[in-house]
């Protein structure tokens, strides 16, 4: 789908959050890819607004390490090293687990039925032939936040969506490709024992299968090979530096 089929377009006077939220969730929900470079002037007409809103808005999501600038001034969602997405996944694996582990002592009846009710979503379009990739992505999704939300722990919460915010261009790629995780319904198991564990209110259980969950998914996108070589990323550091400081230097000499 194209940015213009993916946002709404925006009526609201606080353009500049409205905007900010659009593009957050697409990036927390994968539909945004590593590389992929991002026009102002697209996003503000898709989303019926000027450049202005849309740039403070950016300005914002770069600040979170969300979105890069290049040194030649474009603008795209970062690539991700094996490195930096190893730490992610640890930092995962204890947030979003304190959370499960929390949820599983506090959720209540009307939320476990939530959980139950987006677990069997996500299986439906898991089940199919050829399951629709943005549906199970926003399935899989909504089925995670519901499970963290029982927490009622917003600060964690908030920690987890910043986490997700940089990872989910390529958290999602395994839901994305059709690999053997996919064909196994492997998380869909791990769902099925997530919910069996929340309804036990068996915070270990809980907290065990959303480990193994989130570990066979990262354990698939980094054999995958779809990740930045650690190396790599710092040799391209390494050449592009003088080529950076003879930049500034040409901006100093000009004023």
């Amino acid at each position: 789908m194209t940015l213009n089929e993916l946002v709404t377009p925006i009526t609201r006077q606080t353009l500049s959050r409205d905007v900010y939220t659009q593009l957050r969730e697409l990036l927390i929900s994968g539909q945004m890819m590593p590389g992929e470079q991002i026009s102002l002037r697209n996003i503000a007409a898709a989303l019926g607004v000027s450049v202005m809103p849309v740039r403070e808005a950016v300005h914002r999501l770069v600040a979170e390490q969300a979105l890069e600038l290049t040194p030649n001034r474009a603008l795209r969602v970062p690539r991700m090293s094996v490195s930096q997405f190893e730490e992610i996944t640890k930092i995962r694996i204890q947030l979003e687990g304190l959370a499960t582990a929390t949820a599983a002592e506090r959720i209540s009846d009307e939320e476990l039925e939530r959980v139950q009710a987006l677990r069997s979503r996500f299986a439906e379009e898991m089940s199919k032939p050829r399951p629709d990739g943005a549906d199970v992505i926003a399935a899989n999704q909504a089925f995670h936040f519901a499970v963290y939300a029982a927490a009622r722990m917003p600060i964690l919460l908030q920690m987890i969506e910043s986490q997700w915010l940089r990872i989910g261009p390529i958290l999602n790629h395994d839901l994305r490709s059709g690999s053997r995780r996919v064909e196994e319904r492997v998380a869909v198991k791990h769902h099925d024992n997530l919910v069996e564990a929340l309804c036990r209110h068996d915070s270990a259980a809980a907290c065990a299968a959303l480990r193994g969950d989130i570990e066979s998914a990262a354990a698939y996108i980094v054999s995958a090979g779809v990740l930045v070589n650690a190396d790599s990323v710092e040799a391209a550091a390494a050449m592009l530096a003088p080529v950076q400081r003879a930049a500034k230097a040409r901006v100093r000499t000009a004023s």
